[in-house]
């Protein structure tokens, strides 16, 4: 990591967003490339993105797939590739005496036609190396930024990213379980030329794992570093921005008051 990038986000954070929090990222690496902590087994289910909280709060982690208790959270983090026989029911109608269905999509075949445009990511025989921003080092190398935000910081952060563009499009919001638009999506987009950004979240289930009002946004590296070098000759810098400021205070003293 060029870490006087990463002090320069730091700074143009605290500038632009002020006490917003840190983005986290990820990395696919062979394990013992450094001293990292390698989170422990997974005790029964739990949803990876409750236990991404411990990333958030600055612990850095690397995760295997004895990491992650959710059979979705070992899919999309690309651990298994086969998913049980009972999916299709699951995420749809259900089958009774089977498993309860969520009902997120109408029909099992439904299920089936989204499952065929799902790749998976190569991290077999590999950890998935968590970290805050301010806690990378020289020998990490991100490939996504993730975002835990509100909907004012959401909206700087979409802004970024299509700042550049000159087509609306450039972020993406697919279809998935909450890792997936963290995980999945993002990484996918990093190996392309000209990589979106995912606005994620919304996916019920993973929804109590997160804050009232938070939803992610996942940048490919590869885009957010122009994002970076973008931010001091964009909007960031107008009495637009100063407005929105003004309302993020007024949002974290809200929301500072519901948390007593």
């Amino acid at each position: 990591m060029d870490t006087a990038l990463r002090d320069k986000f730091l700074t143009l954070w605290e500038k632009y967003f002020p006490g917003s929090d840190l983005p986290l990222t990820l990395e696919i690496r062979a394990p013992g490339e450094d001293t990292s902590t390698r989170a422990p087994p997974a005790k029964g289910w739990k949803c990876l993105v409750c236990d991404l909280v411990k990333i958030r709060r600055g612990f850095s982690l690397d995760y295997d797939a004895e990491s992650i208790g959710c059979a979705g959270g070992k899919i999309y983090t690309g651990f298994e590739k086969t998913r049980r026989p009972e999916f299709r029911y699951f995420i749809s109608t259900g089958k009774e005496g089977v498993v309860e269905g969520e009902r997120y999509k109408r029909t099992p075949e439904l299920v089936d036609a989204w499952i065929r445009t799902v790749n998976c990511i190569p991290s077999e025989g590999k950890v998935i190396a968590f970290r805050r921003w301010d806690k990378l080092s020289v020998s990490d190398k991100p490939e996504v930024v993730i975002f835990f935000a509100r909907p004012e910081v959401v909206s700087g952060l979409f802004t970024l990213a299509n700042f550049d563009r000159p087509d609306p499009d450039g972020v993406i919001c697919p279809f998935g379980a909450g890792c997936s638009s963290i995980i999945h999506y993002p990484w996918l987009e990093q190996q392309k030329d000209d990589p979106k950004v995912v606005l994620g979240m919304f996916d019920p289930s993973a929804r109590p794992c997160v804050g009232l009002d938070v939803m992610t946004v996942a940048f490919p590296m590869k885009k957010f570093e122009k994002v970076i070098n973008n931010m001091e000759e964009s909007f960031l810098i107008t009495g637009t921005w100063d407005k929105v400021k003004k309302k993020m205070a007024r949002s974290d003293a809200v929301h500072a008051v519901q948390k007593q």
